[in-house]
């Protein structure tokens, strides 16, 4: 656990016992194992990667107070940096990718460079609901790994199911009464979100980016549309942009292949290796 905000500690997996500081964000609902197989092929290339859960998911406290804000999540990167002693690149999914931009353009941490993963400053509000609508079903928890598995599926329908179930045990929490429930708090749904107010700050940020920065967009995506995407690299007119058409918003998780492959050939030029 590394101290955030707050009195808030957060869980990390370290991959790498040396090299280039990575940290690895991942989106709303996710865990910090949606980035186990990015962060073992960046191990592999030599850097280090720590992928985070954030506050109230996965095996991360959750907020005493309720606060899964934006700027809560600042803090608590800015927090998470200054413990690692390095300064990192940044890649963050989604949610985490809002962080990232957020940290970056306002200049509270100082990174190498800067990787979106399937976020930007304009993002589609059909696609924010269908994941807000995935996120709160079943609020009383499911009877078994099966529903698990089937919501999962009815949300990404494009992705093969899978033969084993003892994945999803990372996703849920069984509770005293014998369900299992999403491994985050559900506080965190409760938060009120506008995307209105959303974007002016994000796209200040935007602007201000100076560091390398890497755009990568899944193809399928209903969350970031290509004109959200060409929108964000009109304020980031230095950004290198990929589109990885067999995905869709959970890039690293629908192909982890390309998505590496893009990170590594980005980093290679603008972070590379010792």
């Amino acid at each position: 656990m590394i101290p955030a905000s707050g009195g808030v500690h957060v869980a990390a997996d370290i991959y790498g016992e040396m090299g280039p500081l990575v940290i690895l964000q991942h989106g709303g609902g996710q865990t910090r194992h949606a980035w186990k197989g990015a962060g073992q092929k960046l191990a592999e290339a030599g850097y280090q990667a720590v992928s985070l859960d954030a506050r109230g998911h996965g095996d991360s406290d959750w907020a005493p107070d309720g606060d899964y804000s934006n700027q809560a999540l600042v803090e608590d990167l800015v927090a998470v940096v200054e413990n690692l002693g390095q300064r990192p690149i940044l890649v963050g999914a989604s949610m985490g990718g809002g962080t990232s931009l957020t940290a970056v353009g306002e200049e509270r941490v100082d990174a190498e460079a800067l990787v979106l993963v399937d976020t930007a400053p304009r993002i589609e509000a059909v696609g924010v609901r269908k994941i807000r609508d995935f996120m709160g079903q079943a609020p009383d928890g499911f009877s078994s790994l099966e529903e698990v598995a089937e919501a999962i599926s009815n949300y990404q329908p494009h992705r093969k199911r899978p033969r084993s179930l003892d994945g999803l045990a990372k996703n849920v929490r069984l509770w005293p009464d014998g369900r299992y429930r999403w491994h985050w708090d559900p506080e965190f749904m409760r938060r009120k979100r506008s995307l209105a107010d959303r974007v002016p700050r994000q796209e200040d940020a935007a602007r201000n980016v100076k560091c390398p920065s890497l755009l990568i967009r899944g193809g399928l995506s209903d969350v970031l549309s290509e004109e959200g995407a060409q929108a964000y690299l009109e304020l980031v007119p230095h950004s290198e942009y990929s589109n990885v058409g067999e995905a869709a918003h959970m890039v690293a998780g629908d192909r982890n292949d390309i998505f590496v492959a893009a990170v590594l050939g980005f980093l290679s030029k603008v972070a590379p290796v010792n």
